[in-house]
Parts: C-alpha cells; structure tokens; sequence
C-alpha cells in the first residue's frame, strides 16, 4: 500500500505525514509547513510571477502572498466563486494578462483551484494549486464552467495542476460545517470511483484507501479541527479521492450534483453530501463488488445506510429542499440530468432520476 498511501504509517493510521513525489506528471508536496516552500516550487518550474487567485478572506489570509512570495508577486484576484462563472473567469482572465504573469496560484477549495484551472486552460500557464479544504480538484484535469446555460464541464491536460502544496495547518481554521461538506464531497469522489467504468487495480486501491481515512478522520475533525493527526489524514483521504476520480470516470452522482449546482445555484459540496447515499442506494445493485468493500470498511452491510449516519455524525442533516430546490424544479432537474449520456454501473432512466432526487429532497 506504500505506493497508495501518503505517508501513513501502518501502526497509526493517523499519524502525521510528509511527503514530496510526481503523481501522475504533478508534483505533490505534503507535510505542516509545506506552504513555506511555495517560492522554492514556482522557481522549480520557472516562474518569476505569480498571479494569486482565491475566494479572499480566510484563503488570501493564509496564504499572506505580499509576504510569502514578496517581489515574485505579480498580482492577487480575491474574487474566485462557486461554480466558476464565466464571468469570473473573464474578469481573472483580464487582470492576469494585464500582471504579465507567467504561473497562477490558486488557493482555497474548489471554487479557486476551478478558477485557476480556467486560467491555465487560455493561458497555457502552469498552475500550482495549494487546497484548504478537501474537494479534491487540485489532482484532476477536470474543468467545470458555469454560464446562462449551466454547468459545462471536461476534461483538459492543461487544467492540472503542475504543482500542489498540501500544508495541513491552512485546514485547522476551516469550519467544522465547511469540513463535513467538504470532506463528504471527497468521500463522493472516493465511493464513485470504486465502481466507475474503467476502473483498475490501482484506482481501486486508492479509492479505498480514500474512503478508509475518511471514515475514521470527518467525524473526529468536525469535534476538534485543530488535531494534526486527524486533519492530515483527512487531508490525505482528500488527495487520494481526487486522485482516483482522475484516474475513473464520473457517473450518476456527479451528473446530479453538477445540473443541481450548475442549473439551480445549490451549494457544491452540501449537495455532494445530501444526494451520495441516495444514488449509492440505487447504485447497489449493479455493484456488487464496491458494496462488498464498502461494507467490510463501514462495518455496516447497509452502505448507503451507512454514508447517511456518516452525513449526521458529521452534523449534515439538510435534504435538497433545504439546498435550495423547489418542488417544481424537480421534473426539469431530473429531465436535464437524464438527458447526458454517462458512465454509470445502473443506467437511469429520467423516472429513476426523478426518484432519487425526490429521496433527497
């Protein structure tokens, strides 16, 4: 498992870790403090200005860049939102021309790291990404835009990050609600991947292993945030999930979430959390394999039962309505959603659809 897991060790599985290697063509260092090397990583791939990008307040704070990276600073945009609007990528797009930059550092969670993928796809420019929370975006190519149309979304080799800095210590401020979400949206990415199509040996391994830190981590990191043991596992469960959702294909689960958040303007990674054991139950059927594994690392034979105590024991106990979707909007969601083909264990139809959804809601 050495070459799955970041550094765990086999005796505590919580034990704080580091380590610094090339997965998959970006480099990864991992490791409290590691935010500290972020010159050092822009000057290894050849940047002398950085174009910052976050969602500002407590992701531009963290980072200080006016200190860290002094005169490598080429510019900061604070202004990186959910579902990365077009318009927000414009606007970045215009101000990271006008610095003369040559990398784009995004910090934050997802909505950053999409933005700085953005960039990186019209620019060419590489991205270094430094996540602070656990979506995962930052080891895929994976791209996603939002415009009056929706959610559009893709995969692209100039979206991945060239370089990624895990420092556990940029999580401890992160607020337990922030943390369950967010992590269950990791978790998301983990259970997906382990019966998406194409999937291999090494996808699966990582997939569980992802799942097996996530576990044990979210409920102990949303009851004290500050514990390094429990926020590096969490942190690693999150790396590994992305890295297994890069290394599968997105299904059911993430079709919904993306036309919900896309579409109807839902949040994220609550919406990750809220839909995952609904479509796990309807996915369970056709996965027997992943049920199995699943229920050994659960300790449940009922998983989908068991990623919803998982959502309350982490203090998520919101339904879609409570999201933000209406009744109404029910029939169309689930119209849109059955409209894409994609690789999925049980093909759905809009009916199906429709019957998760209202499980959610």
């Amino acid at each position: 498992m050495n070459n799955v897991t970041p550094g765990m060790s086999g005796d505590d599985e919580l034990s704080p870790a580091r380590f610094n290697r090339d997965v998959s063509g970006t480099r990864v260092a991992f490791g409290p403090g590691a935010v500290g090397e972020l010159p050092l990583r822009l000057e290894a791939i050849g940047s002398r200005r950085a174009f910052v990008v976050t969602t500002g307040g407590r992701s531009a704070a963290l980072l200080a860049p006016e200190a860290l990276l002094a005169d490598r600073l080429a510019g900061l945009f604070e202004g990186a939102r959910e579902h990365v609007p077009v318009a927000t990528v414009a606007a970045a797009l215009e101000r990271f021309r006008a610095a003369r930059a040559d990398a784009c550092v995004a910090v934050g969670g997802g909505s950053a790291i999409g933005l700085g993928k953005a960039i990186a796809r019209a620019t060419g420019a590489p991205l270094v990404a430094v996540p602070t929370t656990y979506s995962g975006s930052e080891m895929t190519s994976i791209w996603g835009e939002t415009d009056a149309q929706g959610k559009r979304t893709g995969r692209d080799p100039r979206a991945k990050p060239s370089v990624v800095v895990y420092d556990v210590t940029l999580t401890f401020d992160l607020p337990a609600a922030m943390s369950a979400a967010s992590g269950m949206n990791a978790m998301a990415h983990a259970v997906e991947a382990m019966y998406a199509a194409g999937v291999s040996d090494d996808s699966w391994a990582t997939a569980v292993e992802a799942v097996r830190l996530l576990a044990r981590s979210l409920p102990a990191v949303v009851q004290n945030g500050r514990d390094l043991r429990v926020r590096t596992a969490a942190l690693a469960g999150a790396h590994l999930a992305g890295r297994a959702l890069e290394e599968t294909s997105m299904g059911l689960h993430h079709r919904i979430c993306h036309v919900l958040g896309g579409t109807f303007g839902l949040p994220h990674a609550r919406t990750h959390a809220v839909v995952l054991p609904h479509v796990v139950a309807f996915n369970a059927p056709a996965a027997p394999k992943a049920m199995t594994r699943l229920a050994d690392l659960f300790m449940k034979p009922d998983v989908a039962g068991a990623l919803a105590a998982l959502d309350r024991a982490v203090g998520i106990h919101s339904t879609l309505r409570d999201l933000g979707l209406r009744a109404e909007d029910v029939e169309r969601a689930a119209e849109e959603i059955a409209a894409k083909p994609y690789a999925n264990p049980r093909p759905a139809t809009k009916d199906d659809v429709r019957a998760v959804l209202m499980a959610a809601f």
